[in-house]
């Protein structure tokens, strides 16, 4: 009698899940900080159910939103060290292990789409030797994911010169978008962005760095009433995969995951302005005040920017001025 249970309470659970008899050949787990209704957690979406319907339900994927397994810090060496099969990371959290990463930090040196989508096309003189120097990180990129340009939030007011920021508290994602910070007078910390809501609730930081999209995606016009369109870095996110466990899988399935990795990259570059576009609508209906900086204003920035490009040089010697010159160029 208990056997006939189970078995229709089994077959319950198959009908109502789509539940096989067999289990998915490959695994893939991917941890993302964002919720899953942020567009980074859609472009995943669209990936998953490419990769099962391809694979025929060969391969799950799995996807751990609202930093549910990690931290955006954390996601480097969780994926290189093999303790989750595949994870979504700001770019600049490797600025330890690839110092270079951090040329997409550099104030306003990409300030167009023309001159971004220039950058990050695969193989390109500046993102080309970041995908392999992240390779000795144990892990393998599998796409980028578009996040828009880096604004700065305030309350009371725009940010619109250095002499707004002097002496106040800034929430940064990395390294550089701090040294560009002090050089404008402002105190950094570095706070994920699961944790940036808090931080502005709470008054730990004054001033916010972040891409417009987050502001739509962790409400952050309940903390926050004013957006700066200063643009001043290109935000850049990265789909990263153990390297070992993308080597053992079958040829088969590298080419799907592949494959739907190549459109979701290109279905999210090809979205960015429109997802912007509707996150500023959004913050306007939410009460928030949206500022752009004059050419004067945006001068000054520029004017206090010089010793970030010096510091990154150090940092990257030869073929950071190699990149550099690239990005000029575009």
């Amino acid at each position: 009698m208990n056997k006939f249970i189970a078995g229709l309470v089994s077959a319950a659970f198959v009908a109502a899940y789509g539940v096989g008899a067999q289990a998915a050949e490959t695994t893939m787990r991917i941890s993302l900080q964002l919720p899953l209704k942020s567009h980074l957690g859609q472009n995943l979406k669209m990936f998953k159910e490419e990769v099962e319907a391809k694979s025929n339900g060969d391969i799950a994927v799995e996807i751990y939103d609202s930093a549910q397994l990690y931290k955006d810090k954390e996601v480097p060496q969780a994926v290189g060290s093999g303790a989750i099969e595949a994870g979504v990371a700001s770019l600049t959290r490797y600025v330890g292990d690839v110092p270079m990463v951090d040329i997409f930090y550099q104030p306003f040196l990409f300030d167009t789409e023309e001159k971004v989508r220039k950058a990050v096309a695969p193989n390109s003189p500046v993102r080309g030797p970041i995908d392999a120097a992240i390779k000795d990180t144990g892990s393998t990129v599998l796409w980028w994911q578009a996040y828009g340009g880096a604004i700065m939030l305030s309350n009371g007011g725009p940010i619109a010169t250095p002499e707004d920021m002097a002496g106040k508290k800034v929430r940064v994602f990395g390294k550089t978008l701090g040294d560009f910070t002090t050089a404008a007078g402002g105190a950094p910390t570095i706070i994920s962005g699961s944790e940036q809501y808090l931080a502005y609730q709470r008054g730990t930081v004054d001033i916010g760095m972040t891409g417009v999209s987050g502001v739509q995606s962790r409400s952050l016009w309940e903390v926050m009433d004013t957006i700066t369109v200063s643009n001043h870095a290109d935000i850049e996110f990265i789909v990263v995969t153990n390297t070992d466990w993308w080597n053992g899988l079958p040829a088969e399935h590298q080419a799907i995951i592949s494959a739907a990795a190549r459109n979701a990259e290109n279905a999210v570059r090809d979205e960015m302005s429109a997802i912007e576009a509707r996150a500023y609508d959004a913050a306007k209906q939410n009460g928030m005040a949206i500022y752009t900086p004059t050419a004067e204003e945006l001068a000054k920035w520029k004017a206090v920017s010089q010793p970030v490009y010096d510091a990154f040089l150090a940092k990257t010697g030869d073929a950071g001025a190699a990149m550099l010159d690239a990005a000029k160029g575009f």
